[in-house]
């Protein structure tokens, strides 16, 4: 009886989590076709899986930006930056975000930091470093 349980077992759990894997490529599939809620609720249950899912977060961060929901866009991009330090996009978008909330100190700490390990945002952020510089001169 045990014997059968072990087997029941080693048959059912990988298929169970494999059924559960793809919901980052389902969110990315809705989010393509701009089918906002439906792409969160899916990078929401990838991260019910996967809670170290350094992607799932930047994606509800840019569902949040594009539906004006500040504070969760925040909220994820904090978690995106815990998760990886030097996820670019998180650091220029969160630095950006702290801008709009003329958290110019914040802002520009962000870009400073960004500016020692960019590789892709380079030129944006020093482009949006002379932005902070010169609305924090006013």
């Amino acid at each position: 009886m045990k014997l059968l349980k072990i087997i029941f077992f080693i048959i059912l759990i990988p298929s169970n989590l494999s059924a559960n894997t793809d919901y980052f490529s389902q969110g990315l599939i809705f989010y393509e076709k701009n089918d906002l809620e439906k792409a969160k609720f899916k990078f929401e249950q990838d991260l019910v899986f996967n809670p170290k899912s350094e992607k799932s977060y930047l994606y509800l961060s840019r569902i949040f930006n594009i539906q004006k929901k500040k504070e969760l866009e925040e909220k994820n991009l904090n978690t995106v930056i815990l998760l990886n330090p030097k996820n670019e996009e998180a650091v220029f978008n969160l630095a950006k975000l702290r801008l709009d909330q003329s958290d110019y100190k914040g802002s520009k700490k962000l870009i400073e930091q960004l500016l020692n390990f960019c590789k892709n945002y380079c030129q944006k952020s020093t482009q949006l470093k002379i932005q902070i510089d010169n609305s924090s001169k006013k």
